[in-house]
């Protein structure tokens, strides 16, 4: 293992269990993480906060879903002794940009949703060089790999491997009976609201960041990856 600092994010009694079996430990937060070459992320806001910062660190995530390939809690200390063996996936992290501002980025996934119980609004889905879908529904999740086995998959989509530049867009609660939902690139994608029928709120990793009026685009754009290492104690993403 590396003998440079350990950030650890998400959990301080796993900074503790690492102090206590030698490793140099930097701790810090999901809004504001070390800048170590690789931090140790104990949960999905952790993953989020590291995956979406300006850092590039190779992540270790603890305990953070089926998304990524995460360790046990107990597995911490073997997990960290084989970082420098460790194979790297790459997951996409999308810029998402509306009415002309970066509104975040989403390790997750970016959903739009009615904020009103009992309404539905309507949606269209393009890239820059295709119309994918117009309909009525709840609203609409896209979802990075790492977040397709998430809410998108409640919603019926598919769970994707971390194949760089695409997501999955799926309809939540829509008025049709046999919804499609999409595979698609992640550059410039864009969600639209079509009718000024409901309040649509904007979630980026769960977090509300206002809403989204008729007309109104959001744009998800790639801002480059996130390293996550494997390692013997990580587990399958599809189990």
């Amino acid at each position: 293992m590396s003998d440079s600092a350990l950030g650890v994010v998400g959990d301080e009694s796993v900074a503790d269990r690492l102090r206590d079996a030698g490793v140099s430990v930097d701790v810090g937060s999901p809004a504001d993480p070390p800048t170590t070459e690789r931090v140790v992320a104990v949960g999905q806001t952790a993953v989020a906060g590291v995956g979406a910062s300006d850092h590039d660190p190779l992540l270790l995530p603890v305990d953070a879903g089926r998304g990524v390939r995460s360790v046990t809690r107990d597995a911490v200390l073997a997990a960290v002794r084989g970082l420098d063996d460790a194979h790297v996936d790459r997951h996409p992290v999308v810029a998402v940009t509306t009415a002309g501002d970066t509104v975040g980025r989403a390790v997750w996934d970016v959903t739009a949703v009615t904020a009103d119980a009992a309404r539905i609004s309507e949606y269209a889905v393009e890239t820059p060089s295709d119309s994918v879908g117009q309909f009525r529904a709840d609203g609409i999740t896209v979802a990075t790999p790492a977040g397709s086995p998430e809410y998108a998959r409640r919603v019926g989509g598919p769970v994707l491997a971390p194949v760089a530049g695409v997501g999955v867009a799926a309809p939540i609660a829509p008025f049709a009976t046999n919804p499609d939902h999409w595979v698609l690139p992640l550059d410039d994608l864009t969600v639209s609201v079509e009718r000024d029928e409901a309040t649509v709120a904007l979630y980026v990793d769960g977090v509300h960041e206002g809403t989204v009026a008729c007309g109104q685009t959001v744009t998800l754009s790639r801002s480059g990856p996130m390293r996550v290492a494997v390692v013997d104690e990580s587990r399958s993403r599809f189990a």
